[in-house]
């Protein structure tokens, strides 16, 4: 019985085992498409240059600024599964589906509890800031 890689299309056979350089050229591709095609994607990469200009002048140690950095990570990179999703979900069934709908809903909650997680941490880093 064959394998179920070897049953696989040539074009995601293709994409495995590639060098790292190659790799990485993936994920930066995924990258600027995200920022060239999705408007909130764009929205929380100014946000994220805010926040490090203000990291900047505001002089937080160490652990904020890893804490910070974390946190925005997080929310881009939920953004980048939401819109992964939901570009896969639009390729598959075009049509509006009840299914399809409760898959984006939930990927795009992802989105916003990352999002409040950062405005969590973004909340103690100033009430930190205040009060030292």
């Amino acid at each position: 019985m064959p394998r179920a890689a070897s049953r696989a299309r040539p074009e995601v056979t293709a994409h495995k085992n590639q060098s790292f350089a190659r790799r990485l050229g993936f994920a930066l591709n995924g990258l600027r498409h995200a920022l060239h095609s999705e408007h909130s994607a764009k929205t929380q990469f100014v946000v994220f240059v805010g926040v490090v200009v203000a990291l900047t002048v505001l002089h937080p140690g160490p652990f904020w600024w890893a804490l910070v950095i974390l946190a925005s990570a997080g929310v881009f990179a939920a953004e980048l599964f939401n819109t992964a999703v939901e570009h896969l979900a639009d390729h598959l069934h075009p049509e509006i589906h009840p299914s399809i709908r409760v898959v984006k809903d939930c990927a795009a909650a992802a989105v916003l509890l990352a999002s409040l997680g950062a405005v969590g941490v973004g909340v103690a880093l100033m009430v930190h800031l205040l009060t030292r």
